[in-house]
């Protein structure tokens, strides 16, 4: 039930109660959401950049946000490839290795990542219409791993993923919930609140359209099932599958 669960999510992070509030003007609330608290030269080149060469499709695309987008994040290696209308967020707070591809119609938002941001080590795929939110935690995606297409990652508590994770497409990792104690208001009313940070181990494989509730950690090597909904802990190694999902067997 709500009450056992832990980190409570304060209104004032929660962007719908921002763009409610109706505070500050149009600008303002519109480079809030797009660079944050960058310098209105940032601001600019953002705009310029992510309009002229967000939608230019075919090698020149390729080539124009491979040279300019480097400009926007806070760090980039090389052979970076990004497609056609990713959307990018709060550029300032992400970090990115060599040779990662970010696929068509994306968007990786760094808005709520603090200190620790949003990284994508090196040769991490991420494939077209994914959505990588980092809304009141970080995010990290280690090295050689792949994030199958149409998949929507958002972090609150923080979500860490190891290194050489396969996922499947559809993969949905949660944001957390909402109490409901209170029937005489809506439940969008209530407070948010978190399980804790959700955790993937090195090696491990997601099949199709695998959800993952926050607070869950799967180990090393562990392998879920497709269509599966994990809200309990999953050891290394470990089969699961079902909802939710019980483990059948180990690899081991």
């Amino acid at each position: 039930m709500p009450e056992q669960l832990g980190k409570t999510i304060a209104k004032t992070n929660v962007i719908r109660e921002k763009l409610a509030s109706g505070e500050g003007s149009p600008y303002q609330t519109y480079k809030a959401l797009t660079i944050g608290d960058g310098s209105l030269w940032s601001f600019v080149c953002y705009e310029v950049l992510t309009s002229l060469l967000g939608p230019l499709s075919g090698a020149a695309g390729y080539l124009l946000r491979k040279i300019f987008y480097k400009k926007l994040f806070k760090r980039v290696g090389r052979g970076l490839i990004i497609g056609r209308n990713v959307v990018i967020r709060h550029p300032g707070k992400i970090r990115i290795g060599n040779n990662v591809t970010i696929d068509d119609n994306t968007i990786i938002d760094g808005r709520g990542s603090g200190a620790d941001g949003l990284v994508l080590e090196s040769n991490v795929l991420v494939n077209r219409n994914c959505m990588i939110l980092a809304k009141t935690g970080p995010i990290y995606i280690g090295e050689k791993t792949s994030i199958g297409s149409n998949s929507v990652i958002v972090s609150i508590s923080g979500v860490r993923i190891g290194a050489s994770v396969l996922t499947a497409g559809g993969l949905y990792i949660s944001a957390g919930s909402y109490r409901f104690d209170n029937p005489k208001i809506p439940v969008m009313e209530h407070d948010a609140y978190s399980g804790g940070p959700v955790e993937i181990g090195d090696g491990a494989w997601m099949g199709t359209r695998v959800t993952i509730l926050d607070g869950v950690r799967i180990g090393r090597g562990a392998v879920i099932g497709a269509c599966s909904m994990v809200n309990k802990d999953i050891p290394s190694f470990g089969v699961a599958v079902g909802t939710p999902a019980k483990v059948v067997r180990t690899r081991r």
